[in-house]
């Protein structure tokens, strides 16, 4: 049976908890219970166990957010988007290596010079904001967010989620204590009707 599975689920929990550069890869070999030749049989350096795990994040996090719009029904863009806001929330808060991990310095250091790295985080990225701006998009359509450039505000809407999932991921602040604001602040910059001041 292949350990490739292990040594990625290994290299997420090690990459996320110690960081790229303190991770050894004979450590790793340790953790599945195998030689560090296996590891090496299935990839070459310990940066091509990076972009697999990268890869297997991008993976895993749109077929969750397929998941969750295949078993959905929202009545209108406002509710899709909120409802994505908190789905968001939710796997950060199952998958917190996950989002510790595409919160450290080292992918982004590694993608500086790896067009292969800055591919899948881009691709990461690029289906987080496609997923917002796809719900302003059906808003704006269906009248319940306002028209504004609908890429500009789903990455605006993006910034202030995962800036609070940041704050979780390092144990800075409890990011469900300002989800009803969050709601709230998007609400008011998407509203489709002007507040009265």
């Amino acid at each position: 049976m292949s350990k490739k599975p292990d040594i990625l689920i290994a290299a997420t929990h090690l990459f996320a908890s110690k960081g790229f550069r303190e991770t050894s890869t004979a450590e790793l070999a340790s953790i599945i219970g195998a030689a560090e030749s296996t590891i090496f049989y299935h990839y070459k350096t310990k940066e091509e166990i990076l972009l697999a795990v990268l890869k297997k994040i991008r993976e895993e996090l749109l077929l969750e957010f397929e998941r969750r719009y295949a078993e959905g029904q929202f009545p209108n863009g406002l509710a899709l988007l909120e409802d994505t806001i908190a789905h968001y929330f939710h796997l950060a808060g199952s998958k917190p290596e996950t989002f510790l991990l595409l919160h450290h310095r080292f992918p982004y250091e590694l993608a500086t010079v790896n067009p292969v790295c800055r591919e899948h985080l881009e691709a990461i990225y690029n289906c987080f904001i496609d997923l917002f701006e796809n719900a302003i998009r059906l808003g704006q359509k269906d009248g319940s967010i306002a028209p504004n450039s609908t890429r500009k505000s789903a990455m605006i809407v993006f910034a202030m989620i995962d800036g609070l999932v940041r704050f979780n991921s390092h144990q800075l602040y409890d990011a469900g204590a300002l989800y009803d604001e969050l709601l709230a602040s998007c609400r008011r910059m998407l509203a489709s009707t002007p507040n009265p001041s």
